[in-house]
Order: C-alpha cells, then structure tokens, then sequence
C-alpha cells in the first residue's frame, strides 16, 4: 500500500497515534490491541501495475539515500514541516524546526493530547521562541521542545534525532529505518 493510513489507539489513558502502511497487520498500545485487514481491489502488486495501454509502467527511482527528509533550506525559521520517520509497515508523523543552522525533530503530537497535531499540515504555530500547540495555547521552547505554558507544563515533546549534512537533513534516530517528507 502506497498510501499510509494515520490510526489512534487509546487505552488506559495511554494514547498512540502512527501511520500504517500494510494492509493487515496488529498494533499493541498498553493492553489494547488494533487488528486490521484492508481489502481494496486498487492494491495491487507490483506486477499488476500497467498503463492504459496495458503495458507494465516505469517505477519511479527509489531515494538514493532512504533516511534523507528535506533540504535543509526547505525547513522554514518561522513554521515547520511535516515528516514520517517509518519503522517497518508502521510510521510517525514527525515536525522539522529550524533556528539558525540547527534543525531540530519532534514526533508531531501534543504530549497533552497526542493525538492532536502541532502541525495539522500547514506548519504549526510559532513565535520567536516558541511552537504553540493550535488546540490550547501549550507552548514548547524552540531547539528542546520543553513545554513552558499550558496543561502539559514541564513535559517535553518526544524528539527524533535528526542531522543537518551537505546542506540536506537526514533521519538518525535508531527507531527508524527510512523517513521521507509529507
């Protein structure tokens, strides 16, 4: 499947949102666990793909370096950009933040509510020194992510190590095996 889909799964006062790529699998958040099975006849194998013509279509190259998110001129000083660092079949939607040279990574999610983005798709709020959640006001420092005001005051976004490198930003953190821009 080309396409992820974004899921939530709440148990216990524990909240997980991510995005699915397979078209069945499982997903285990404390003691509760998602099965799915997507039966869609557009999904298809590679093999299947043709044109109108009915010949076999081209693929597209793939990335020559899989961890490679953006240029690091495309992350604005004043906003941020949307990416998902993928994990197998499972990916999580991710924040780039830049300030100066630095890039900085957290997984986009509220610690307040996680399932409430920072970054609904058109960049999150920011002022000088902050990224403000949209849905309460929370407000997290710009370079560490530590919440300085509203109902998660004290806690920290959940970071993702990225790394700036001839002139393009790369996923680093372990968790993850590939990451691509959204």
């Amino acid at each position: 499947m080309d396409d992820s889909i974004r899921v939530t799964v709440e148990s216990d006062g524990e909240e997980e949102a991510f995005r699915v790529y397979d078209t069945d699998g499982s997903v285990e958040v404390g003691d509760a666990t998602f099965r799915f099975a997507v039966d869609d006849e557009r999904l298809g194998t590679d093999a299947d793909a043709t044109d109108e013509t009915g010949s076999s279509s081209p693929k597209a190259d793939p990335p020559t370096d899989p961890r490679r998110l953006v240029a690091v001129d495309d992350v604005p000083t004043r906003g941020t950009v949307r990416f998902e660092a993928i994990n197998g079949q499972r990916g999580t939607e991710g924040i780039l933040e830049r300030s100066g040279d630095e890039v900085y990574a957290w997984r986009n999610s509220c610690p307040h509510k996680p399932h409430v983005r920072l970054d609904p798709g058109f960049g999150a709020r920011t002022t000088d020194d902050h990224i403000v959640c949209h849905e309460h006001g929370a407000r997290f420092v710009r370079g560490d992510g530590f919440c300085t005001r509203g109902p998660c005051r004290g806690q920290s976004l959940d970071a993702i190590e990225v790394e700036c490198r001839d002139g393009d930003v790369y996923l680093t953190d372990d968790r993850f095996d590939s990451g691509r821009r959204l």
